[in-house]
């Protein structure tokens, strides 16, 4: 019974396999998978996972490079009954430690060249590119019928559904990260909002050059693309050149980056100059979208169709979407809630605000995680009166759109007015000189929190020259007093996590109180 209505992760590549045995599912490099061929490598990989001694509910930490063994890992993890823990590849040391401590992964599927990153205390598999890696192993396995039953094992007879998949560690730009406890009925129910909201056909091209161990590339794109069974391309990274070659060519049509390759994209020779009015949707999120940078984006490439993607890990991790017909008029908005996702905004004692105020965004949805793993007072504080409570704040107007105002922790408190950092990027966003820009809060004896803005100026002699006291009156021009900088401290980059959030953490610490 349990089987005939089994919806989970695993069951999203399986029906495509049936619906659509021959079409091409992944290209990676020179290797290329029909949706058959995945679904045979995503059982024989399952059956390697399990005849190395792992039990439903393991915990098994994948730390590698983007390829096609990384996905196979994925879903082999969940056919498997096993919980897929994703790990940045440029985690080192104490904070990689942590992670794989923290979860209590009792196996790293890992690429050979980061294997030695690993404390010497847990085990590893190698995951591509290695004589004895997962995809040589699969193939072995994918030969040799019989084992232990992947499309059986699921975690101590728990419905399939609402066992644990994944554990989706948060970012941590503002804390230690903390792993989202994510269940097969959760991130199914994302790849449907993701289907319906960002209009994904499987006729599309797309991309993925994302870290696949970030939610938004695996769970919102990849996965979901498969599940509507397009053929998608998988690489290593997000090289500008690269990108814009493929839209040319006529490989690619579909593209999801974050606001910092966007703005790479658009600054790259080829961006002015290659024909481009192949790629038919942009998808943008992660991070927010600096308006003057999309207003440049949309002037030079009218027919483009602009996604915005908002959410967080927690929640599968689509949880908005403004679409293209809505950019014109409110640029600056998230949009509304997907599908299966429920919203409202909130004050500090719970209580729904009106239109127009702002407030926390809360949710309450099934593509929610359960908690978070190992740290009951942590979930306690993010679910409170049957809502989630996301850090969020923004306002909501009349017909429902969104715009975020700030990361609740990013507010800064100035002469005890709350001002938004954001609003403070945008404007010193639209100076000539100013490529990257994060503002933040110092402590300061007058002001409580002095508005800092920390700018990346742009390369040539005319963006070297520019100075504090020229951004500073640039800012006041278009701000209350206020609101303002109070500084403006120079450097050569920003620091961001793979997804291309800045890390305001990182920033307060270098340039705070020591």
């Amino acid at each position: 019974m349990t089987r005939a209505r089994s919806n989970t992760v695993d069951d999203v590549l399986r029906r495509s396999a049936r619906r659509v045995p021959r079409r091409t599912a992944v290209r990676y490099a020179d290797r290329s998978w029909t949706y058959r061929e995945l679904d045979d490598a995503v059982s024989a990989a399952a059956r390697v996972l399990l005849a190395d001694g792992l039990r439903p509910g393991d915990r098994v930490a994948s730390y590698g490079h983007n390829s096609d063994a990384y996905l196979i890992g994925f879903l082999a993890c969940a056919r498997a009954g096993l919980v897929h823990v994703p790990v940045n590849h440029g985690l080192t040391g104490e904070d990689l430690r942590y992670i794989l401590a923290q979860s209590g992964s009792t196996l790293v599927l890992t690429d050979p060249a980061l294997a030695g990153r690993l404390p010497g205390t847990v085990r590893s598999m190698p995951l591509r590119d290695d004589p004895d890696g997962l995809l040589e192993r699969l193939a072995g396995a994918a030969a040799t019928p019989g084992g232990p039953d992947p499309a059986g094992a699921r975690a101590d007879g728990a419905p399939a559904d609402e066992a644990l998949v994944q554990l989706l560690y948060t970012s941590g730009t503002t804390a230690l990260p903390k792993g989202a406890m994510m269940t097969h009925r959760a991130l199914v129910h994302a790849y449907t909002s993701a289907v319906v909201a960002l209009d994904l056909r499987e006729t599309d091209r797309p991309v993925h050059s994302l870290p696949l161990y970030h939610a938004a590339q695996l769970h919102v794109f990849l996965l979901p693309y498969l599940a509507v069974g397009a053929e998608n391309l998988i690489l290593d990274g997000p090289d500008p050149a690269h990108l814009l070659e493929l839209v040319a060519a006529g490989r690619a049509d579909s593209l999801f980056a974050p606001p910092t390759v966007w703005i790479g994209l658009s600054n790259h020779p080829d961006f002015a100059v290659r024909d481009l009015r192949g790629l038919r949707k942009a998808y943008y999120g992660a991070s927010v979208m600096p308006v003057p940078v999309l207003a440049r984006l949309r002037a030079r490439l009218p027919q483009l169709a602009f996604y915005n993607c908002f959410g967080q890990s927690e929640i599968g991790p689509l949880a908005m979407v403004l679409g293209p017909d809505e950019h014109a008029d409110r640029p600056d908005s998230c949009g509304r809630p997907v599908l299966f996702v429920e919203a409202r905004l909130v004050d500090e004692a719970g209580r729904e605000v009106p239109a127009g105020t702002r407030g926390e965004i809360v949710y309450r949805s099934p593509q929610l995680c359960t908690g978070y793993w190992d740290k009951p007072a942590e979930t306690a504080e993010a679910f409170r009166d049957g809502w989630f409570h996301s850090g969020d704040l923004a306002v909501q107007d009349a017909d429902g759109y969104v715009t975020v105002v700030d990361r609740i922790k990013d507010v800064i408190n100035s002469g005890g007015v709350l001002v938004a950092s954001r609003q403070v990027e945008d404007v010193l966003y639209e100076h000539p000189q100013v490529a990257e820009v994060a503002v933040i809060g110092l402590p300061d004896e007058r002001w409580i929190e002095a508005v800092t803005a920390v700018v990346v100026r742009r390369t040539g002699a005319d963006g070297d020259g520019v100075g504090e006291r020229e951004l500073i009156d640039a800012a006041r021009a278009r701000l209350a007093a206020f609101k303002a900088p109070k500084r403006v401290l120079f450097v050569d980059a920003l620091p961001r996590n793979a997804s291309g959030k800045v890390l305001k953490r990182e920033l307060r610490d270098r340039f705070g109180p020591a």
